[in-house]
C-alpha cells in the first residue's frame, strides 16, 4: 500500500513539471502585453503551489500508513513497561510471550527468561486464569485480583493479563470479618434431672466448677461471659476466637465431661452459635436456632450456623434421660384434642417403613378408632420391611386400615390431619406429596434433628433420647382420655417396634422404656407373638451369614461389602449389621450393598461411636446407635473407600 501511495506522488510530481512548462507559452498567447519577467513567475509560483499541496499529501499519506513492526513494538513496549501493575501477554497454551518489569521484580524476583508459562511461575493452569471472570491470587504472601482479557488475531488466540495486589485490602477485610461478634448459648443438658437427688453441697460445687470452666474457656478471647439461669450462659466473642475454638472442635466439651455430680453423673454442655450476620439481634436468633439443633440431636454437642447448613461438633454422650412426663401429658391432650376435630387422620412413617415405623403407626391408629375416628396408615405394602407385621394385623378383629399413598393423597381435605412417625426428614417420607397436600401435620420422633427437618409442623414431639417412636406413641396414648384399654394386636405392634430398636431391651434402654414395655403387657401384649415377629426362613438366615462371613475389620470397625440382590437386601442389611455388633473388638459395624442404582450402607455401633456423625458425612444420618446412608450412582469400591476414609478423618479428630 506504501509502494502504491509513493508511485502515485512521483507521478504526479511529473505531470506537475510538464505542466509548469507549459503553462507559460499558454499564456504569452492568451494574454498580450504582459513582461517576459512577470510571465516567467507564473510557472514558479504553481510550482511552488504545487510541491507544497503534493508535501501535505505525501504527509498524510506516511501518517496514515501503517508502521514497521519494530515501531509497533518498542511503542506497546514502552507504554505497558511505564504501567504500574504487573501486566503478562500469553498464548492459549500458557507460554508467556512478553511481560513488564513490574511482574518480573514481583512474580520472578527481578530475573528474567526467555521462556517461560504460568504454569512454572504461579503454579496455575492458564485455562483456570482465563475463565473471562476476575479471580483472586496468593503469591508470596501478597493478594492479587487477576484480570485478564482475550484476544483473537487470525488463528492466534492472545490474553492480557493484569495483576492488581490487593493485600492491604484483604487484610481491612480479614480484620473486619474476624473482629465481628458472635454469640454463643451454652445450656447444661437436663439439669433438672441431673440435680434432682443431689445435695446442696454436690450442687454448689458443681456450679462453681462449670462456672471456672466457662471463665477458662473464655480466658485469652476477650470476650464476656454471663450466667441468666442456673444451666443457662450467654457469651459474646469475636468471631477470630470462634474459628479457634472450631479448629480445636470445642475442648469444652471434654471437660464438662469431667464434671461429675456425686460419682456417676456426669455434666454435659449444648451449645448453639450464631455469628456472621449483620447485628447481633439476628446473631441471637441464629444461635438459638443452633441450640434446638443441638439439643434435638441428644445434646453433648456445639451446633454452629453456616451459610450451607450446620456443623456439628461433638455428640459422643447419649441424650439425658428425662425423668419428667409434664411435657407428655401436655403433649397428648393437644394432639388429642387436633384428632377430634379432624375429618380423616393419616398416619405415615418413613420410606421402606420397618416394625418401629408401622408398629408405631399401628398404635396410634389403634387409639384413633378408640376415640371414634377414622384413621389410615399410609405406606407402600412392597417396598415396606415389615410386611409379617402387616399381614398380621389384617388379620385381627378390626383391624387397622392400611392404603397407599396414591389412595391418601385423593382422600385429603381442608381438615385432614396427617402424623409422621418415626421421623422428622422430608427427604425419607413415605410420600412427600402427601406431606405437602396436608395443612394439620403433626411429628413423633426420637431420632437425632436432622438438617432437612419438618420446620412447619403443628406440634413436633421429638426426643432423641427415647429408644424408639413406639415409646414415645406408648406414653402419649397412655394420656388420652380412651373409654377402654388398647386392643392386645395394637400393644403387640407397639412392643415390637421398641423391641426392634432396643435390640431386645439392650440398646437405648431407659427407665421410661420399661415403664411403657409394662403398660404394653399389662394391656395384653404377648411377647411369644411378638418374638415371633423377628424369625427368618432358612434362607435368611443363611445369606444374613454370608455378609458377617464377609465382614473385615478396620480400626474397629467391620465392614461387609456385599453384592446382594435381593428383595429383602435392606432387612438382611440391617441385621448382619447388628450381628457384627457382637464381635469381640468391634465397636461399629457397616454394611454395604447395592440398591436402586447407588450403594446403600446399614451403620450400627455400641454407643462409643457415633454412627449418625459418619453417616451424614456420606450424606446420610439416623441416630447415635444405628443410621445409613445413600450413595446414588456410585459403586461398591468407591462407597467403601469414602467410607474408609470417613473413618480414618474421624480417627486422626479424635486423636487430637
Amino acid at each position: 500500500m506504501l509502494k502504491r501511495n509513493r508511485a502515485a506522488v512521483m507521478l504526479l510530481l511529473s505531470v506537475m513539471t510538464l505542466l509548469s512548462a507549459g503553462i507559460p507559452f499558454v499564456i504569452s498567447i492568451a494574454v498580450k502585453g504582459w513582461s517576459p519577467v512577470t510571465l516567467s513567475f507564473i510557472p514558479v509560483l504553481l510550482l511552488a503551489a504545487v510541491t507544497v499541496a503534493v508535501c501535505v499529501f505525501t504527509q498524510d499519506v506516511f501518517s496514515s500508513g501503517q508502521l514497521s513492526s519494530y515501531d509497533i513494538k518498542e511503542l506497546i513496549s514502552m507504554s505497558f513497561q511505564r504501567l504500574t501493575v504487573p501486566v503478562v501477554l500469553s498464548d492459549d497454551n500458557g507460554n508467556i510471550i512478553w511481560y513488564n518489569d513490574k511482574f518480573c521484580i514481583q512474580f520472578m524476583n527481578g530475573r528474567r527468561k526467555k521462556k517461560t508459562t504460568f504454569q512454572e511461575i504461579l503454579c496455575m493452569n492458564v485455562n483456570t486464569l482465563m475463565n473471562g471472570h476476575d479471580m483472586m491470587l496468593e503469591h508470596q504472601g501478597k493478594s492479587y485480583r487477576v484480570h485478564s482479557e482475550t484476544h483473537k488475531l487470525e488463528d492466534t488466540v492472545m490474553y492480557a493479563v493484569q495483576f492488581v495486589e490487593i493485600t492491604d485490602q484483604m487484610k481491612l477485610q480479614r480484620e473486619l470479618r474476624e473482629s465481628r461478634p458472635c454469640v454463643m448459648l451454652m445450656v447444661i443438658d437436663g439439669y433438672d434431672d441431673v440435680m434432682q437427688y443431689a445435695k446442696e453441697s454436690e450442687k454448689a460445687q458443681v456450679s462453681a466448677e462449670v462456672e471456672v470452666l466457662l471463665e477458662s474457656f473464655m480466658a485469652g478471647t476477650k470476650g464476656i461471659v454471663r450466667k441468666i439461669d442456673n444451666d443457662q450462659f450467654y457469651a459474646v466473642m469475636e468471631t477470630r476466637y470462634l474459628y479457634a475454638a472450631m479448629d480445636k472442635r470445642f475442648p469444652i466439651l471434654d471437660e464438662a465431661r469431667k464434671i461429675c455430680v456425686g460419682e456417676r453423673i456426669r455434666i454435659t454442655f449444648s451449645i448453639g452459635v450464631g455469628f456472621g450476620a449483620d447485628s447481633l439481634e439476628e446473631s441471637e436468633k441464629i444461635a438459638r436456632q443452633a441450640l434446638d439443633m443441638a439439643l434435638g440431636r441428644g445434646g453433648d454437642q456445639a451446633a454452629v450456623k453456616m451459610e450451607n447448613g450446620f456443623n456439628f461438633y461433638g455428640g459422643a454422650s447419649k441424650g439425658v434421660e428425662k425423668r419428667s412426663k409434664a411435657m407428655i401429658r401436655s403433649m397428648s391432650m393437644a394432639l388429642q384434642k387436633m384428632i377430634e376435630s379432624s375429618s380423616h387422620v393419616f398416619v405415615m412413617g418413613h420410606r421402606f417403613g420397618d416394625l418401629d415405623a408401622i408398629g408405631s403407626a399401628c398404635g396410634m391408629a389403634g387409639a384413633i378408632s378408640l376415640m371414634g375416628k377414622q384413621a389410615s396408615i399410609v405406606v407402600r405394602q412392597q417396598s415396606c420391611l415389615a410386611v409379617k407385621l402387616i399381614e398380621r394385623m389384617k388379620t385381627c378383629s378390626n383391624p387397622p386400615r392400611f392404603i397407599e399413598p396414591e389412595r391418601a393423597i385423593n382422600e385429603t381435605d381442608e381438615n385432614s390431619l396427617l402424623i409422621i412417625v418415626d421421623t422428622h426428614n422430608k427427604d425419607i417420607l413415605e410420600s412427600f406429596e402427601l406431606y405437602r397436600m396436608v395443612k394439620n401435620v403433626v411429628v413423633i420422633d426420637h431420632h437425632r434433628k436432622n438438617v432437612n427437618y419438618i420446620d412447619d409442623a403443628a406440634l413436633f414431639h421429638h426426643e432423641p433420647y427415647a429408644s424408639s417412636a413406639s415409646e414415645m406413641v406408648t406414653e402419649l396414648i397412655q394420656y388420652f382420655r380412651l373409654e377402654r384399654d388398647l386392643p392386645a394386636p395394637f400393644a403387640d405392634a407397639l412392643l415390637a417396634g421398641i423391641m426392634l430398636d432396643t435390640k431386645n431391651f439392650v440398646m437405648r434402654t431407659g427407665v421410661r422404656t420399661f415403664e411403657a414395655a409394662a403398660y404394653l403387657r399389662r394391656v395384653g401384649a404377648d411377647t411369644i407373638e411378638v418374638k415371633s415377629l423377628f424369625s427368618d426362613t432358612i434362607s435368611m438366615y443363611q445369606l444374613r451369614s454370608q455378609i458377617v462371613a464377609h465382614a473385615e475389620i478396620f480400626k474397629g470397625n467391620a465392614i461387609s461389602a456385599v453384592k446382594m440382590q435381593n428383595s429383602s437386601a435392606r432387612l438382611l442389611a440391617a441385621q448382619a449389621a447388628d450381628e457384627l455388633l457382637s464381635i469381640q473388638g468391634v465397636q461399629a459395624s457397616f454394611v454395604l450393598y447395592p440398591d436402586c442404582g447407588g450403594i446403600n450402607i446399614s451403620a450400627r455401633s455400641m454407643g462409643q461411636v457415633n454412627v449418625q456423625v459418619l453417616m451424614e458425612a456420606l450424606g446420610g444420618g439416623g441416630h447415635q446407635t444405628m443410621a445409613a446412608a445413600q450413595l446414588p450412582g456410585a459403586t461398591l469400591q468407591e462407597t467403601k473407600e469414602r467410607l474408609l476414609q470417613v473413618l480414618e478423618d474421624a480417627a486422626r479428630q479424635n486423636n487430637k
